[in-house]
This record gives C-alpha cells, sequence and structure tokens, in this order.
C-alpha cells in the first residue's frame, strides 16, 4: 500500500471541509439550553441555507399541510436532529459540487447517491426499524470516498475503473480497487466521515455499505444502505435485467426484515421522487 485511507483524507482535509455553518448548528443543537429560536438564528446568518432549508421543508418530501415560512418554524415542526440533517445534507452538497473530479460524470454520481438515499428512506419507512432521514443521509454519503480517490488518485482511479470494465462486470469495484490501492472507496469515504468528526452511525452506514456483516454498532442502518445501494445499482440496469435475491447477503434480509417483493415499489417510488429531490439539493 502506497498511501492509507487515512493519509489521503488528511491530504484533503483543507479541500474537503464541511461549511462552518454546520459546525455552529451543531455545538449550538447540542447545547442543552438551546431552542428553536437559536438555532433558527444561526442558519439564518446563512440566507442560501436558509432558502435552501425552507424549500426543502415546504416540499412534498415532507408534505406538511401548512407553509413554513421562517427557520425557527422549521426547526420547531421537523426537529433540531432533522433540521441538523438538513443542514448537513445541503453543506455535503455544497462542498462536493467544488470539488474537479475526474469521475465520468458528477450527475450521474449524485445521482446514484440522491436514489440511493432515496430507497434507503423508504426501507426505513416501510421498516419502522430505521429514522427516514437519517438512512437519506447515509445513502447520499455512501459513496462520497470514490469522490476522495477521484480527486486524489486519478490514474489509479482510471486503473481500476478499468479492470471492472475488462472484466465484464465480474469484479466489483472496491475488489479492483483494492488491487489497485490497496484500499477502497468505502474505507476512504468512513475515513473522511471519522475526519469530519461525524456520528459513528454515520461512519458504518458509509465504511461498511459492502459489508453489512462489518458492522459493530448499527447492523440495522448499515443493512439498509447496503440494500438501498443493491437495489440502486439494480434499477441502473438495462430494463428486462432480473433481481435476484439470493445474490443479497441474507444478513441483510434478515436484519431489516425486508420481503424481496418490495423491490419494485421501492424502485418506483425512488424514480417519482428523484428529479425533485435532486433539484432541491442543487445536484441537477
Amino acid at each position: 500500500m502506497l498511501i492509507s485511507p487515512h493519509e489521503l483524507v488528511s491530504q484533503v482535509s483543507d479541500l474537503v471541509s464541511l461549511p462552518e455553518v454546520y459546525q455552529r448548528v451543531n455545538t449550538v443543537i447540542e447545547d442543552p439550553q438551546s431552542t428553536a429560536d437559536s438555532v433558527g438564528k444561526v442558519i439564518s446568518q446563512d440566507p442560501a441555507l436558509t432558502a435552501r432549508l425552507l424549500k426543502i421543508a415546504n416540499s412534498p418530501f415532507y408534505g406538511f399541510a401548512s407553509e413554513i415560512e421562517t427557520v425557527s418554524k422549521a426547526v420547531a415542526v421537523l426537529g433540531t436532529k432533522q433540521i441538523r440533517d438538513l443542514v448537513l445534507v445541503s453543506s455535503v452538497s455544497s462542498v462536493f459540487n467544488e470539488i474537479s473530479s475526474d469521475l465520468d460524470s458528477m450527475q450521474a454520481f449524485w445521482k446514484h447517491s440522491v436514489f440511493c438515499g432515496l430507497i434507503a428512506r423508504n426501507i426505513a419507512f416501510e421498516t419502522r426499524k430505521a429514522q427516514g432521514e437519517f438512512v437519506f443521509i447515509a445513502g447520499l454519503l455512501h459513496d462520497i470516498g470514490k469522490l476522495v480517490i477521484s480527486n486524489k488518485l486519478p490514474d489509479m482511479a482510471r486503473d481500476a475503473a478499468l479492470i471492472v470494465t475488462e472484466g465484464a462486470g465480474k469484479v466489483a469495484l472496491k475488489d479492483a480497487e483494492q488491487q489497485v490501492m490497496g484500499f477502497d472507496h468505502a474505507q476512504v469515504g468512513g475515513e473522511l466521515v471519522q475526519h469530519w468528526k461525524l456520528p459513528v452511525s454515520l461512519q458504518e452506514c458509509v465504511e461498511y455499505h459492502h459489508e453489512p456483516g462489518n458492522a459493530k454498532n448499527y447492523p440495522v442502518e448499515v443493512a439498509i444502505i447496503y440494500l438501498a445501494n443493491t437495489i440502486t445499482h439494480f434499477a441502473e440496469q438495462e430494463a428486462g435485467a432480473d433481481f435476484d435475491p439470493e445474490k443479497i447477503d441474507p444478513l441483510a434480509w434478515q436484519v431489516t426484515g425486508l420481503d424481496s417483493e418490495m423491490i419494485a415499489p421501492l424502485i418506483s417510488g425512488a424514480q417519482a421522487q428523484i428529479s425533485e429531490v435532486q433539484s432541491l439539493l442543487s445536484m441537477t
């Protein structure tokens, strides 16, 4: 191994840092004396973030009957945890939209990520075993390690992609990355989430989204992201492809309680939402 995931993330720490507003919002929310007004005041210092949060809160994504006109009301209605999650989504999307990358298509990358997040959110609602907004964010972030690798190790990223192409789909990207670099995008993503000091639950979802059996503390959430990612890849295949439940780690079915017959409805539900959500997050 020429470089470790930790060293790689350290190299991009200046380039890939969460906006200060997220850190401020997180600090205020962690304060037991904080109120909806105090959280709202911090967010309102960033006009662009404020506009985006109100747009999301008033969208069909949440489906509130009455209009939410202020950030303070959004905090009161959605709760501080969901507001923090929404600020994180906005922060991450803005960070990576600014990163130059050799990925073939950033639009395709974000479409895959948003679709995975939507599938994960719908699985959470279906199984009632996880918080929908949390797994949406985990799905959105699951492949961020690819962006770091592509930005800092573009030649190696292309070599790994070539192995996948030449293997006609029989070699998984993570395995090709291991061959070329000695680590994979999931490990890099997990390291980045840890560097950002985000919750351990999010780190596990990112780091183990290909290996749900390795989850230490959050097996349900990790299994949901694993299933969502697998279903998303299936949905991206050409029409006529058959979903094979046997290729899924049995642990994921067991832990989530999801039925394979729900795959088609999950996909159609995400397809109906993807364009709107990409637009809301400025990822189109």
